[in-house]
């Protein structure tokens, strides 16, 4: 079990990192939302409608990470220029201090990760009003989310999973897996991660849904130093039961030189896809230089000659496979016989560390007087975990 003095060092270094992450929202292209509802996670709202806007337009709901905001994720990311491109409607949640010193949302608190509370109900209430003010489509509505607004997507796509045609979970968790601060710090650490079987339960249990499932996009690096690379199998081992799909990838191929795998549903519809991102760190993968090339690359913002903005738009069909270069299609054995029950397995992969950027401050005197738990205490305090 690592040590509690090498995990804070780790947050150290990252409040750091995040302060320079080197985007000004003046700059950015998006407009408040206001009066959306009653907003009982207290977040604010922000949206982009391009001159582009189609009849009956999709909707991208784009979570920020901590230390971020919307204007800065936008900047880095590039969703707006891509809604200038295809006539798409964007809206950005933002996490206000005043609900985590960090700005990380809290995809680990009972008050904000269920269905009509906190957090994820002001999100849902945005959705209603953006769709409904600019006529958009309501089967076309989809969520992604870096870090803590990857873990965000998580309990949107499970929370309301009759709302979202789709999410893509980039850096993330898998849905349900801490409601307790211990549990938070344990998971992002790699302990304890529910098993397979029991992550799939979590997410059966969010909503009383009966219809089809959001499709889901899963992005990872595999130098994630911050979010451990194992999450990216968790989160497809809680989604494959939800789709009925077999274990083993109905697809393999490379793009960009990196590993992407498939898998599909009983229609042969895809509805799960994983980018395992060779060598990147933590944050979402760009590829700014080719000439469709998409965002600015800064802090958790990273150049990976791929670019997540653009695949996600794809799978979810609202980018023409026009937009990128071909796919070179690694040979795999033939499948099994599909077998679409509900087969679970257990997760051996090793998870993450924290997810909340954040630094400790703690000296002799505050350890003699309030002991190991004091510390702890105010380490989640210093990280946004614990208010």
């Amino acid at each position: 079990m690592r040590k509690i003095s090498d995990t804070i060092n780790r947050l150290a270094a990252l409040r750091l990192a995040g302060t320079a992450n080197g985007f000004s929202a003046v700059s950015s292209r998006l407009a408040p939302l206001s009066d959306f509802g009653s907003n009982p996670g207290a977040l604010n709202g922000h949206v982009y409608i391009p001159q582009t806007l189609a009849p009956n337009a999709a909707l991208v709901v784009v979570l920020h990470g901590c230390t971020q905001n919307a204007g800065s994720y936008d900047i880095g990311a590039g969703w707006s220029d891509m809604a200038d491109r295809h006539g798409f409607a964007l809206l950005f949640p933002e996490q206000q201090r005043q609900n985590n010193p960090n700005l990380c949302f809290n995809w680990f608190s009972p008050g904000d990760n269920r269905r009509d509370a906190g957090e994820a109900l002001s999100i849902r209430q945005m959705v209603a009003a953006v769709t409904s003010r600019h006529e958009l489509d309501p089967a076309r509505v989809f969520v992604t989310g870096l870090s803590a607004g990857g873990a965000m997507t998580s309990v949107m796509l499970a929370a309301y999973p009759e709302i979202f045609a789709g999410g893509a979970i980039i850096a993330g968790l898998p849905y349900g897996c801490a409601s307790t601060i211990p549990q938070a710090f344990d998971r992002m650490r790699g302990h304890g991660m529910p098993s397979a079987s029991e992550l799939w339960a979590l997410a059966r249990a969010a909503s009383d849904y009966n219809g089809a499932w959001p499709t889901v996009s899963i992005w990872h690096g595999t130098a994630d130093a911050t979010v451990s690379y194992g999450n990216a199998q968790a989160i497809v081992d809680q989604w494959r039961p939800l789709h009925r799909t077999r274990a083993a990838p109905d697809q393999v191929e490379v793009i960009g030189g990196h590993a992407r795998r498939a898998w599909t549903d009983a229609s042969g519809r895809e509805v799960i896809e994983e980018y395992t991102i060779q060598g990147m760190g933590h944050g979402t993968p760009l590829d700014t230089l080719s000439e469709d090339g998409l965002g600015t690359s800064g802090a958790y913002m990273l150049e990976a000659n791929i670019s997540s903005t653009l695949l996600i738009c794809r799978f979810w069909g609202l980018a023409h496979a026009a937009d990128k270069g071909a796919a070179k299609v690694v040979p795999k054995p033939a499948p099994a016989p599909r077998e679409r029950a509900l087969a679970h397995d257990e997760i051996g992969n090793a998870m993450p560390p924290i997810f909340a950027h954040g630094s400790f401050v703690r000296d002799r005197e505050t350890h003699r007087a309030g002991g190991v738990r004091k510390i702890i205490e105010d380490a989640l305090r210093s990280t946004g975990l614990m208010r």
